[in-house]
């Protein structure tokens, strides 16, 4: 048996008892949190939050891609999440490569070259990713001054949370 039909069996168990049928679309926190996909963050669970509480988007290493931005545009004006929240963490996979060297492993082990995605934002500083992120969002015009952006470390060896304090550089 696969993982999948593992986690689809956990499926059919979960909707025996499903009740969550009443949440409303925007969330009830008007949060929205953007997040690095490793599977040791159980962002609900280390935020508080309940289902239908908050938008929680993820992707490697936290970062505001265009499709992170997309999401968090829509999430605002659509939705009318008011507080944006970024979190990275410690020992993250996005520290233990370059984007160069993962372009050129791809082009050797598969004999094309990379084009897209044309960045994978690999960095070398998790506090100063997050300050970067959040000066992107501060610096794109379609996300209003109004909107509280904070970003965070969360440290996988204990759980805690740490806030990065925004600066005003916006390089990569």
């Amino acid at each position: 048996m696969s993982v999948i039909d593992d986690v689809l069996t956990a499926n059919q168990q979960f909707a025996k008892s499903f009740n969550y049928s009443g949440l409303a679309m925007p969330p009830k926190r008007k949060l929205a949190v953007l997040a690095c996909m490793d599977a040791r963050l159980a962002v609900d669970q280390m935020l508080g939050l309940e289902p239908g509480d908050a938008h929680v988007i993820r992707n490697a290493g936290g970062i505001v891609t265009e499709d992170a931005l997309r999401s968090l545009i829509i999430s605002h004006y659509l939705l009318g999440t008011q507080e944006f929240m970024i979190i990275n963490h410690t020992d993250c996979g996005m520290l233990t490569f370059k984007d160069e060297e993962l372009r050129a492993r791809l082009e050797r082990e598969t004999g094309v070259p990379a084009i897209v995605p044309a960045a994978f934002h690999a960095f070398a500083d998790v506090q100063g990713n997050v300050a970067r992120q959040i000066g992107r969002l501060r610096a794109d015009p379609w996300i209003p001054r109004s909107i509280a952006i904070r970003g965070f470390v969360y440290d996988v060896s204990n759980g805690r949370l740490s806030e990065v304090r925004e600066t005003r550089t916006l390089h990569a």
